[in-house]
């Protein structure tokens, strides 16, 4: 079997590559039904989240992984593999254990410690575990990273220095304005990202925080939590030009907010200044927005400038938590290759049973019945014989499973003692 992880994140492509790359959860089934389909593709899984989308894929040994996910990515998402070749990223074996391990740990996140990208882990690994398209392989692979989460936020102080990406906007949103209070704030969308930041924003000092969302019952929920009020979905536009700033992180496939929608807002403001954080991918908002007069829009890459103040302090910890997963993955690595090592032993175990069997069975026949006791005698010292035949080889195949000249001892063995494939 052969594995790697073909991506990109906020580091290799900036948001309008991600955001062409990005899966919608609408489209999501019948992505990983594609890759599945696709031959010599055993297992595979998809993660599509604001700041990366990484295709992890175990395929035969026969097939290249990456080769595999390069074609579905540009066919899927519709984009050629020459304009996406640039931006990508791909980690094989050992490689792409540690690079999983390190997203679950949030050591690759934009704001490292960060806990959200667990929880969209795990959402892919269920994703795709519902749609037959992980198993063995890579359901081993992914409790194991999810076990390594939980190691590196227990025995480091990681998740104390993170900073989230909501967190990150506000942050923002307080450098333009100098002071938070008495601002009127309108949180675009009900998921987890809009939820954090209007909990920021009401921490700060926001006078008034509306909330829209496609779901009125979602956007009720969120409105209650942080004393809002709701507006339709269908009146944003209408409620804009009372609102000082705009957070969006809407799941909409398209630009909710236009530049001719925005030039009406801002007239409708007679000049005074409005702010808006687009931390959605795809972008909420049109990037031409940003050419009007006393409108200032920043999206999700803007954000970097705000973690990177915040990088020197959580060195230490990132370090550790490096640590952590080296040991891991090494113990991971060891386990699967003594996986891989265990139908060979099998197999010189029953060969050396089956050719001990048929010797005591000639010599029966030569030499006629025997006591039971001369019976017990032969069976003891033809199986202490073959155990110690075996002994050797089964001890360096155990011991040398993880060393990298593991496979090619592996290799010797199965050729010495004529195993099969």
């Amino acid at each position: 079997m052969k594995f790697c992880i073909t991506g990109v994140n906020h580091r290799t492509a900036p948001v309008e590559v991600r955001e062409r790359l990005a899966f919608d959860a609408s489209n999501l089934s019948e992505a990983l039904h594609s890759l599945k389909r696709r031959s010599g593709v055993l297992e595979g899984m998809i993660l599509s989240t604001c700041n990366r989308v990484e295709i992890a894929v175990a395929t035969d040994d026969s097939t290249e992984p990456g080769g595999c996910a390069d074609e579905f990515l540009a066919e899927n998402r519709q984009v050629p593999r020459d304009w996406v070749a640039p931006y990508l990223y791909r980690y094989a074996d050992q490689e792409a254990i540690r690079h999983l391990f390190r997203v679950a740990a949030s050591l690759d996140s934009m704001i490292v410690g960060e806990p959200q990208i667990l929880g969209q882990l795990k959402a892919a690994w269920a994703l795709a575990r519902e749609q037959g398209a992980v198993s063995g392989f890579l359901d081993t692979l992914l409790t194991r990273a999810f076990n390594v989460a939980k190691r590196v936020r227990t025995e480091t102080e990681i998740g104390s220095s993170a900073v989230s990406v909501s967190f990150a906007a506000v942050e923002l949103a307080r450098e333009i304005f100098g002071n938070l209070r008495g601002t009127a704030v309108m949180v675009v969308g009900g998921g987890k990202m809009a939820e954090s930041a209007a909990r920021h924003l009401r921490r700060c000092g926001a006078s008034r925080i509306a909330v829209t969302n496609r779901t009125m019952a979602r956007a009720a929920e969120m409105a209650r939590q942080f004393d809002g009020e709701v507006v339709e979905y269908t009146q944003l536009t209408a409620a804009l030009p009372q609102m000082d700033i705009v957070i969006s992180s809407s799941g909409a496939a398209h630009y909710i907010l236009t530049r001719e929608q925005m030039k009406k807002v801002a007239a409708a403001r007679k000049n005074r200044p409005v702010f808006l954080i687009d931390i959605a991918v795809p972008r909420n908002i049109d990037p031409e927005v940003n050419d009007l007069e006393n409108v200032f829009l920043y999206d999700i890459d803007d954000l970097q400038r705000v973690v990177d103040s915040n990088v020197e302090g959580r060195q230490k910890v990132a370090e550790e938590a490096e640590l952590i997963i080296q040991e891991e993955v090494e113990r991971m690595v060891s386990r699967l290759r003594a996986r891989e090592v265990a139908p060979t032993i099998v197999g010189l175990q029953e060969q050396l049973e089956a050719m001990r069997a048929a010797e005591v069975a000639r010599m029966r026949s030569r030499f006629g019945p025997l006591t039971p006791q001369q019976e017990e005698a032969l069976e003891q010292l033809t199986r202490s014989l073959i155990n110690k035949i075996a002994h050797g080889p089964i001890s360096e195949l155990r011991r040398n499973a993880a060393e990298p000249d593991g496979e090619q001892l592996l290799a010797a063995v199965r050729r010495v003692f004529r195993l099969g494939a």
